[in-house]
């Protein structure tokens, strides 16, 4: 499947579960994007599983992002809701009493927007992740109105899930880029070497990068890594790797 359009607003990412590295692969892109010149925003709109470091609560995935993006913003746009426990969003804003509100998150993206380039935003989990009460992270990729990436594992079982993805994503009209499996091994056994066609080939969307797993434990290293990769495969092409007209 050829690749011919280029994002010009910004992106989502999710993934098609918890653990499949969709935030070392939004940092890879916000680094390749910010090398490229663009003034880059990064939005986490909620954590759990925050954690209190130097007496500062912090989302460890947002600051990762903003290390990768260079942004400059305050905590409250690039990480909106910080909630300690480690569970499903929804739940641990209820043991803290916080209600997570769209429109806050809504109110960062366009002061981002307003103020850089390209903004990545990168999901909790998957799409179907509870938030609040008769809130998913899809009804907040719709109210963004943002094109969709997802991120997959390569081993037995992506297809499906990320079939479900795309499936989902689609049946509520969002705009599906493709997408980009992460921690392929050096040697894939069967079902990692086939999981990219097959997935291409049922979900009608490109895959737009395999990356490789990586040994290294210290993520910028891996970050720093993947953004390479990233600049020679189909995704590169999506990106908006010139400079645009300055923002007034």
């Amino acid at each position: 499947m050829i690749v011919t359009s280029t994002l010009t607003k910004g992106i989502f990412i999710s993934g098609t579960d918890t653990g499949v590295g969709k935030t070392i692969v939004a940092a890879a892109i916000a680094l390749s994007l910010r090398k490229a010149g663009l003034r880059v925003a990064v939005l986490k709109p909620v954590t759990s599983g925050a954690v209190l470091i130097d007496g500062r609560l912090v989302s460890e995935d947002a600051e990762l992002l903003r290390w990768a993006s260079g942004c400059t913003a305050p905590d409250r746009d690039i990480a909106p809701y910080l909630l300690r426990e480690p569970l499903a969003p929804s739940e641990a804003a209820a043991r803290e009493g916080v209600v997570i509100d769209l429109l806050l998150v809504r109110e960062a993206f366009e002061r981002l927007s307003a103020t850089h380039d390209f903004v990545i935003v990168e999901g909790a989990g998957g799409l179907l992740v509870p938030l609040a009460e008769n809130l998913l992270v899809a009804d907040l990729v719709e109210n963004l109105s943002l094109p969709l990436l997802i991120v997959a594992r390569p081993n037995l079982g992506t297809v499906n899930h990320t079939l479900m993805t795309c499936e989902c994503a689609r049946s509520r009209g969002i705009e599906v880029l493709g997408v980009v499996i992460n921690g392929q091994p050096s040697q894939p056994d069967l079902a990692e070497e086939y999981a990219a066609r097959v997935i291409s080939e049922y979900a009608s969307v490109p895959v737009l990068a395999v990356l490789p797993r990586c040994g290294e434990v210290n993520e910028k290293v891996i970050v720093e890594s993947l953004a390479k990769c990233i600049e020679k495969q189909p995704l590169a092409l999506l990106l908006p790797l010139e400079v645009p007209h300055e923002k007034p």
